[in-house]
């Protein structure tokens, strides 16, 4: 199967949390040399909008007038990347970098989510404690939730719900302590219990059968680092016991990619502030390196209309 050249975009966003810390993903990954070992070219590095004094007022949620005005400049950068023939790996930041991510395949056509994640993210803004965007990103990139954020250039909902899948997610206790609304039944999720009882590939073979449908042109991978194991990944903020081995992770990429429909991935929340021995950082360079090897499947791109 013909490939695409990797190319590196450094997202460095804090704007959807109330903490720092994740904005050095980017140079600790390419710090344990993830670039070289994927052979990716570095295409860019996006300044940040600086932090909003407060939350909004109508909706409580930090940081909304700069998340919709920065997103669009993500999503420029990712279709600059698409445009020159390769494929996009995003280094965030928080997750709300995949509404920019979304935004860009959003203007040329329909995909798909695979939302890798330990948390759903799918609170609702007076839900959610601390009034940060990263535990609403999928309920926002999907179209629920204030306008000024899921209806970015008019575009809303950024992937459908039936286009997503929710996978690996554990914060079943989280969710119900504050409340949190459940997921929409046409949104597929499949949990970590059900990733345990069908087992890692099965489970990321259904997840990527539904998002390689024939109305769909391809679709984005989301991952998260709180997907994995707590003991192997304790450099989140906000933590979770259980997850995804390495392994685990390992094989749910490459099924995906292996599709030959995935467009791009990005990566988020991983906090080298967190990572004392720095083993976590090189656990997840070194998955990483291996799921995606030196270069992606080739994705026909050639429907372009936009519904």
């Amino acid at each position: 199967m013909p490939t695409l050249p990797y190319a590196i975009l450094e997202a460095p966003s804090t704007l959807g949390l109330a903490t720092d810390g994740v904005e050095h993903l980017p140079d600790q990954l390419l710090g344990l040399g993830l670039a070289e070992r994927i052979h990716a070219r570095r295409a860019d590095r996006l300044a940040v909008l600086p932090k909003e004094p407060a939350p909004d007022a109508e909706t409580g949620i930090l940081n909304t007038r700069a998340i919709a005005a920065w997103s669009p400049k993500l999503a420029d950068a990712v279709e600059a990347v698409v445009d020159s023939g390769e494929f996009p790996v995003v280094l965030g930041g928080d997750c709300t970098i995949v509404l920019g991510s979304m935004l860009a395949f959003r203007r040329r056509g329909r995909y798909g989510l695979f939302f890798i994640d330990g948390n759903a993210d799918f609170f609702q803004p007076e839900a959610e404690p601390n009034g940060e965007g990263a535990s609403m990103d999928l309920a926002l990139v999907t179209g629920y939730g204030p306008s000024h954020l899921t209806d970015i250039e008019g575009r809303s909902p950024l992937v459908r719900p039936e286009d997503a899948v929710a996978f690996a997610y554990r914060d079943h206790k989280d969710q119900e302590e504050y409340g949190s609304q459940p997921l929409p039944k046409e949104l597929k999720a499949i949990d970590l219990p059900a990733v345990r009882a069908m087992g890692i590939e099965a489970a990321a073979r259904k997840a990527v059968d539904h998002l390689t449908r024939e109305a769909l042109d391809g679709f984005f991978i989301h991952l998260d680092a709180d997907c994995l194991d707590d003991v192997v990944m304790p450099a989140v903020d906000f933590r979770v016991p259980g997850g995804l081995s390495w392994d685990e992770l390992g094989v749910a990429l490459r099924v995906a990619l292996a599709s030959g429909k995935a467009v791009g991935i990005e990566i988020t929340i991983y906090n080298p502030r967190l990572d004392a021995d720095g083993s976590a950082g090189r656990g997840l360079a070194d998955v990483l390196a291996a799921a995606l090897g030196t270069a992606a499947p080739r994705v026909d791109r050639r429907r372009a209309d936009i519904r």
